[in-house]
């Protein structure tokens, strides 16, 4: 049961109105009905005040702190690189106030308890932007593997692989790959989106192991990463990314004993249903605002009654130990 259900509103803060927020997420928050955003934050002020005009959020604050204690606000969402997300969501434990935080939920397994441990001991509810396990596209994967379209499933693979990008090449600064943030470079901030919808569709892993390496030496990070698993209910898993390839793929198969099922975890590629000699193809085009399922069931959970948000500080977690597992760093 929601202990928030008798608001009526619940007016959101951001701590750091980046590009994320900008069309991805932010404008989510203004959409869903019962929510407000209400304030936000960021230290570069010029930046800040242009957010704020451009989007109509009549408060701003370049201190997170005194936006996180602004008894105005309701709830937060962090919207921050992974290296100032424990820094942020433990001050947002403290206040009491639910949270989001985007994705993945800190740059290791050990970060990732400390927060998911400071809400969880309060009863504080909280979220992170896995928002693909809300999105449609997704939901018809789901409900083909729930229907049994394929029989019993037995193995996943993702293949996905990119070129380094002008940055990349340039050797400029990018906190994507620098290690202190994310050791494993464009796999934490890509990878970790589709290892999460793969136990959000198969159920949680219980066996990984992985090998990363850096091939290119254009960056500190790892740029090559494969992986194997095993899910909790038999179902076998394998992967790799690597981000110096010529060209961009993103292909998963999803194999069972009657057919298989084919989607790319970040094109908006038609879904594929094979059984036998017939072939179904869905095309499901995701929101501009692509967290706006994500957000509505954020809603859902807090302003409802007997609803689970299927991205929590829970499920989150197990994502960030198959991440650290497969990086050796568990």
């Amino acid at each position: 049961m929601s202990t928030y259900s008798d608001l009526k509103l619940i007016r959101w803060g951001i701590i750091g109105c980046g590009n994320v927020t900008e069309v991805k997420s932010g404008p989510a928050y203004q959409q869903t009905k019962g929510f407000r955003l209400a304030a936000v934050m960021r230290r570069d002020q010029e930046k800040l005040i242009d957010y704020a005009t451009r989007h109509g959020v009549e408060k701003y604050y370049t201190s997170a702190e005194h936006l996180i204690n602004d008894t105005d606000i309701d709830a937060i969402y962090i919207a921050t690189p992974p290296d100032t997300h424990k820094y942020y969501a433990l001050k947002v434990a403290e206040a009491g106030k639910p949270c989001c935080i985007e994705k993945p939920l800190a740059p290791c397994y050990e970060d990732s308890l400390t927060i998911y441990d400071s809400f969880a001991n309060k009863g504080i509810p909280l979220f992170v932007a896995y928002y693909r396990r809300s999105l449609p596209r997704f939901e018809q994967v789901n409900t083909w593997i729930k229907s049994n379209e394929i029989g019993e499933i037995r193995h996943i693979n993702w293949h996905f692989c990119k070129p380094p990008n002008d940055v990349d090449l340039s050797g400029a600064y990018n906190w994507r790959t620098d290690p202190k943030i994310a050791t494993g470079g464009y796999f934490d901030d890509l990878a970790s989106h589709g290892l999460d919808l793969f136990t959000f569709l198969l159920g949680e892993i219980k066996t990984v192991s992985g090998i990363a390496h850096n091939q290119q030496g254009l960056y500190a990070a790892k740029d090559a990463v494969v992986a194997c698993w095993l899910h909790e209910n038999g179902i076998t898993g394998t992967g790799n990314w690597n981000f110096g390839s010529d060209r961009r793929e993103d292909h998963v198969e999803i194999i069972g004993s009657k057919g298989k099922i084919e989607f790319s975890v970040f094109k908006e590629e038609p879904l594929v249903l094979k059984q036998g000699d017939h072939k179904q193809e869905i095309y499901i085009e995701n929101p501009l605002n692509i967290q706006m399922y994500h957000v509505k069931n954020i809603k859902k959970q807090l302003l409802e009654e007997n609803y689970l948000h299927p991205s929590t500080g829970e499920s989150a977690l197990h994502t960030s130990w198959v991440m650290d597992k497969i990086l050796g760093k568990l």
